[in-house]
């Protein structure tokens, strides 16, 4: 029983979501703090305000609170912009500057003449119509 729980807890995939879901919490206080600290204070140079949790819109006397979903999609769109200008376009520009270099490996497989299957470079008949097909 003990040895069942140590090998999952041991796999991989386990020790990896454990170090994304803890880099997680730490990256989204980074961008937290660059939201509330930096971002919104623009917002509030720009539009005197720097939190929207007391818009309210009324309809027939009834408060309709919206400034809390406005700071939710404002916080939302800060955070999705700080992750891709900050994480994605980096990384994917890395990935292109690593695969520069790599040689795509030689095909292993031709084109039969007759159906225009896929078969293996090797084979002298197709599998798909038995033609006969010249070894490349």
């Amino acid at each position: 029983m003990l040895k069942g729980f140590r090998d999952f807890i041991l796999r991989g995939n386990v020790v990896d979501l454990a170090v994304a879901v803890i880099i997680g919490a730490a990256f989204n206080a980074i961008v937290t703090a660059f939201a509330n600290d930096v971002l919104m204070q623009f917002v509030a140079a720009t539009i005197g305000k720097p939190d929207f949790k007391n818009v309210v819109w009324t309809l027939h006397n009834t408060p309709i609170r919206v400034g809390v979903l406005l700071n939710a999609i404002i916080g939302f769109l800060i955070a999705a912009t700080v992750i891709y200008f900050g994480v994605v376009m980096p990384m994917q520009w890395l990935m292109a500057r690593a695969k520069k270099g790599e040689v795509p490996p030689p095909p292993n497989t031709k084109k039969c003449p007759e159906c225009l299957s896929e078969i293996p470079l090797e084979a002298r008949r197709c599998a798909h119509c038995t033609q006969p097909v010249p070894v490349a």
